[in-house]
């Protein structure tokens, strides 16, 4: 299965290319120099990715044609929005009107949303968001592989399993060699076009290292790198985006700089926003967000930190919920709801409809079997899949009971199809103009 849908250039302007799908236009950058007007070509996350035979793609295309608008039938039903619900609070369906109209809310809106608890009420917020999605988004959905490199980190999170306060797990760090074989797997046996590389901060792998890895994942196996290795400096920025990273995955967890402190001791919110914003300067994708039900955290620092991701231009949003590890300081306090979760990732659809990728974290659907689905029909439309060899998954031990954890890859792109074309949505990873 490919996780894109090949398209044909119709114009190249500069560096940026028009691409055919099916009637529907669509631009990205080229990094390519051989391409020409009339080529196929992948493209994931506003990049060229490779170029593809005419007649390679023909075939995918004929077999993608029918379904494709089949599948646009079926995202524009269920994107369907009513707000005539005469039993519904005036209030809220005042508000809620106001965003399918795509008007700025105020933060006192923005805070009603999110206090919501009523069960009709969420579903209503949750139905304007898919609207939102399927007007600004049509029916893509954008599904990324992710290979977990290294365990190792030097940080002390207070919550997470990888932290050095887990003198339990058993550690492990990938060569090359194994990285460029879970790689090669990733891209031309299932068919990815856009890896995640991740790890966390080890100091095992110099940036150079790094570097090496991703260029030579660039030269073998056509795929758009995004890079998760924790804060690494600008120089290491530079070295990675030199090597063909084009995307960083980094959440700043939260805008409050006192809870950020006393979840991360011996971090600063500030350096984590400082990467952010010089990835951003030097044309990283970023993929930021932040942990949702941290101990002393308020609904106005849960919209501060969504009006932030905003501020520092994500290209993904990235939300999930903080579910604490057993051997971690903060192993009693309680795991997010599944409810308050997917109320933030609508919240970001209503603040910036018009961008936004959102997320599906795994954490989320830790909590719940059904979590991808809901949140895909509350605003979401971003996928990540576990491509880390079966063997090391285990102890990638972030949170407990990961979802997918003992999955093979292609049971999990079985259940992803299958969830995907029953609520209409397709692999394109391209802005309709």
């Amino acid at each position: 299965m490919c996780y894109a849908i090949p398209g044909k250039i119709e114009k190249i302007e500069d560096n940026t290319v028009i691409v055919d799908y099916f009637g529907e236009k669509r631009k990205a950058l080229n990094e390519l120099a051989q391409v020409k007007v009339g080529d196929y070509i992948y493209a994931q996350g506003g990049f060229v990715v490779s170029k593809i035979s005419e007649s390679e793609a023909q075939s995918i295309l004929s077999v993608w044609k029918e379904t494709f608008f089949e599948l646009q039938e079926v995202d524009l039903r269920l994107s369907r929005l009513s707000l005539n619900d005469n039993d519904a609070d005036k209030k809220l369906l005042g508000v809620l009107d106001k965003a399918s109209q795509s008007k700025e809310l105020t933060r006192d809106e923005l805070l009603y949303l999110l206090e919501l608890k009523d069960n009709n009420a969420l579903e209503l917020l949750f139905k304007t968001a898919n609207f939102l999605r399927q007007k600004y988004h049509k029916n893509s959905c954008c599904v990324h592989g992710i290979i977990e490199i290294s365990n190792y980190c030097r940080q002390g999170c207070q919550y997470c399993g990888i932290s050095y306060h887990n003198k339990e797990l058993k550690r492990y760090r990938l060569t090359k060699d194994e990285i460029l074989e879970a790689a090669r797997d990733a891209v031309e046996v299932y068919g990815f076009k856009s890896l995640v590389l991740q790890s966390g901060e080890d100091p095992g792998y110099s940036a150079l290292e790094l570097a090496e890895i991703v260029k030579g994942i660039k030269e073998k196996f056509p795929a758009l790198i995004f890079i998760s290795f924790g804060e690494i400096g600008t120089g290491g920025l530079e070295k990675l985006y030199q090597a063909g990273a084009r995307g960083l995955l980094m959440r700043f967890e939260t805008s409050n700089p006192k809870l950020y402190q006393q979840v991360h001791p011996g971090m600063s919110l500030e350096s984590r926003l400082e990467h952010l914003r010089k990835a951003h300067e030097m044309g990283y994708l970023i993929l930021t967000g932040g942990l949702i039900g941290l101990p002393g955290q308020s609904k106005e620092d849960i919209l501060d930190d969504i009006f932030l991701a905003k501020e520092l231009h994500a290209e993904m949003y990235s939300f999930g919920p903080f579910i604490p590890h057993p051997h971690t300081p903060l192993l009693r306090h309680p795991p997010a709801r599944v409810e308050e979760v997917i109320k933030v990732l609508a919240l970001a659809r209503i603040i910036d409809h018009t961008n936004a990728k959102i997320l599906v974290t795994t954490a989320l659907e830790t909590l719940s079997r059904e979590a991808a689905r809901s949140s895909l029909l509350a605003g979401a439309n971003s996928l990540m899949l576990n491509v880390t060899p079966l063997a090391y998954r285990p102890f990638y031990s972030i949170y407990p009971n990961r979802a997918h954890q003992s999955e093979d890859i292609s049971t999990q792109i079985e259940s992803t199809i299958n969830l995907l074309r029953s609520l209409g949505r397709a692999p394109t990873d391209l802005e309709t103009i």
